[in-house]
């Protein structure tokens, strides 16, 4: 039986459009599901091996859903991220003028995306959310009512039948946003990895997130984001999600993690897997591991020197 991955779907959603720049994802059996929630429960029962859904944008920031579904309502772990460049565009049925509009759909990430530029060239227009683009893209295409547009992808409006009013209505030109896989698996160390974490801290006191931060300072562990989320238990009671170069296979991530886990925090692991990015950092990272492991030797040289009491 070929193998199922699941996506924030209906077809022709940004993640439909980012699974296929992965040949062995695009391979499988392709699944949309309504929301991220349905697409992390189908990986949890079974019904798909992976799931991918989106986790940042580089305009709105982080798809807070996934970040709070991945903390707090699974033990799946982030075994991919793809960064894909997004073009948003105004969509609606062939004949619709730009004036004509006066209600537009779309995922809220994308509609804040565009906030600019709708409040400059459809001030009075109303701004309806979806589950995705593509379902909004699939409402205004079977919708009788005149002036409905939708915001999203060329590659969703051109499988719904509709025309493009304005292309590239994003605020910001260099937009992208960043999706994971999700799975059960652990990926084998690139070397050029990053890994991705919860910290629930035992009891809030001053300088317990400087504790935390140190761990990673003094192991030259670079941190690639720091992000505070509340931890559903109590108002003001705040969790850090931290993604961090390296990988659980790593020795530095590995004491990283035993010493966080052990001295300072709640740990949960969200994965270690690969990632893009600059050929600078994977020699970073293996500068750091080497002179770790020189100390580590040198320290374990002195321990077995060590001359018991009754030989002394």
């Amino acid at each position: 039986m070929m193998p199922r991955v699941g996506f924030l779907g209906p077809h022709g959603t940004f993640a439909e459009e980012a699974l296929l720049t992965q040949p062995d994802l695009a391979a499988q059996e392709l699944y949309p599901l309504r929301s991220v929630r349905d697409v992390i429960v189908a990986v949890e029962r079974g019904d798909a091996l992976h799931g991918l859904v989106p986790i940042e944008n580089s305009i709105e920031g982080t798809v807070t859903v996934t970040l709070d579904t991945l903390a707090f309502d699974t033990e799946l772990l982030i075994e991919r991220e793809i960064d894909l460049p997004v073009s948003l565009n105004l969509c609606a049925r062939p004949g619709t003028r730009l004036d004509d509009v006066t209600v537009v759909l779309s995922h809220p990430n994308p509609l804040g995306q565009c906030r600019v530029w709708l409040g400059r060239k459809l001030p009075d227009a109303a701004t309806v959310a979806t589950n995705s683009t593509a379902e909004a893209a699939e409402q205004v295409a079977a919708s009788a009512r005149p002036g409905v547009a939708s915001i999203g992808p060329a590659f969703g409006a051109r499988l719904h039948g509709l025309e493009l009013l304005a292309n590239e209505i994003e605020d910001h030109p260099e937009n992208e946003t960043r999706f994971v896989l999700v799975g059960r698996r652990i990926p084998e160390p690139t070397g050029h990895d990053k890994t991705s974490i919860v910290c629930f801290q035992r009891e809030d006191r001053p300088g317990s997130l400087l504790a935390i931060l140190q761990e990673f300072a003094a192991r030259s562990l670079n941190l690639t984001k720091l992000e505070s989320r509340p931890t559903k238990r109590s108002l003001g009671d705040y969790c850090f999600f931290i993604d961090f170069e390296g990988h659980i296979a790593d020795e530095l991530v590995a004491d990283c993690l035993r010493n966080l886990a052990a001295k300072q925090a709640e740990v949960k692991f969200l994965g270690s897997y690969p990632v893009a990015g600059r050929g600078e950092v994977r020699e970073r990272r293996a500068a750091a591991g080497e002179a770790w492991r020189t100390a580590s030797e040198w320290v374990e040289d002195l321990r077995r020197r060590i001359v018991p009491a009754d030989d002394a």
